[in-house]
């Protein structure tokens, strides 16, 4: 008997509306193709698909205004789920969430939201929801009929999903960061995570899936491993497919960039099956094959940081060509070089002043591998 909880009945693909076809440059911030964009929506639901993701931070609010423009002016409300997420970074007090919510309201016109998150909670965070009044909030805005379920996205250690989970009973989902390559991660601890989630009996959406489209591509020898098992399945169907498996999942959010994306994704999730023991034996391949790739040995200690003259953000350069180096993923990987180098210094900034060398338990060569990052990202 299949198992019930909260979204059980909801198709396991959600459309993720961060990643939006975009129009001009721009990047993160360029103007969302609302053509393309209603297209992929009309596809979507008549695969008979209903869960949509946005937040208040996508685009500075474009992703919202898109769901408003391809979804809830074109169908019936009763029809879908809308998902949206309240910016804890941006609020500091109980009117910044009045104000940060109805903002919401507004741009996209959903009249209430289905499933409303705190917007990528970790330990600090949690700290100041409690602080604001952030879970009354929430407790409130149900009451009044404008969330009808109320969680939070997460991005920490099991340890403190867990003492959240423990102070706070009145969650009713979560949404984790869980894919294939990062199920046994020390940092990001996708497998720890879900189990704590299970153990609290909380249903959970799961975003990530694909790692930020870097299980999109992979080396030549994983691509060969996936499509010598199922030439029929494309390269990032397995990891869609991967976290569907899981049980308690009331959706897989994509965050589907093209009508190409989305028809592949439909392909591989409107007649969901979920893997097969010979399937799990390739991911299982897969995995042994990213697990043999070098990679930088940065701890993340951060020792070198702390005197570094230039701001430079070394061990997250370092994990970004080392996901460059797993993936085979170079296009990817310098949009998360962005991110990482945004509030510091470049690879490139590097003066060489041997501060960091002298401080790191791992003797890296910090110096000369900054100047392959620098070369590799920003050329």
């Amino acid at each position: 008997m299949q198992e019930q909880y909260l979204g059980s009945d909801i198709k396991k693909l959600g459309f993720g509306l961060m990643r939006l076809p975009t129009v001009g440059d721009g990047g993160w911030m360029a103007d969302i193709d609302i053509e393309q964009t209603k297209k992929m929506a009309d596809d979507y639901i008549k695969a008979g698909f209903t869960y949509f993701d946005t937040a208040y931070v996508y685009g500075d609010g474009k992703s919202e205004n898109a769901a408003r423009d391809a979804v809830v002016r074109r169908y019936p409300r009763e029809t879908f789920q809308l998902a949206d997420k309240m910016p804890m970074g941006k609020a500091s007090s109980p009117e910044d969430l009045k104000k940060l919510f109805e903002t919401s309201l507004e741009r996209t016109e959903a009249g209430y939201f289905d499933f409303y998150l705190l917007h990528a909670m970790g330990k600090d965070l949690f700290k100041k929801a409690e602080e604001i009044g952030a879970w009354e909030f929430l407790k409130d805005m149900k009451a009044q009929g404008k969330i009808r379920h109320m969680g939070f996205s997460f991005h920490d250690t099991a340890d403190v999903l867990d003492e959240a989970l423990t102070r706070h009973p009145e969650t009713e989902f979560v949404q984790l960061q869980i894919n294939y390559a990062d199920w046994e991660s020390p940092t990001t601890q996708s497998r720890l995570c879900y189990e704590v989630a299970r153990k609290h009996n909380k249903p959970v959406i799961i975003m990530e899936p694909v790692k930020g489209g870097m299980l999109a591509k992979m080396s030549d020898a994983a691509r060969d491993v996936m499509e010598n098992a199922r030439p029929d399945m494309s390269v990032p169907s397995w990891a869609i497919r991967y976290a569907a498996s899981l049980d308690g999942v009331i959706t897989v959010l994509s965050g589907m960039s093209n009508i190409e994306q989305m028809t592949d994704n439909l392909k591989t999730m409107a007649d969901f099956e979920p893997l097969t023991s010979q399937d799990e034996s390739v991911i299982d391949q897969v995995k042994e094959i990213l697990a043999s790739i070098e990679l930088i040995a940065c701890t993340d200690c951060k020792y070198c940081v702390a005197d570094c003259p230039q701001k430079i953000n070394i061990p997250g350069v370092f994990r970004v060509e080392n996901d460059r180096r797993k993936f085979d993923n170079t296009d990817g990987c310098k949009m998360f070089y962005g991110f990482v180098t945004g509030q510091g210094g470049k690879a490139s900034d590097c003066i060489a002043c041997g501060n960091c060398e002298e401080r790191c338990p791992q003797h890296l060569p910090i110096i000369e591998l900054l100047k392959d990052a620098a070369a590799t990202f920003e050329g």
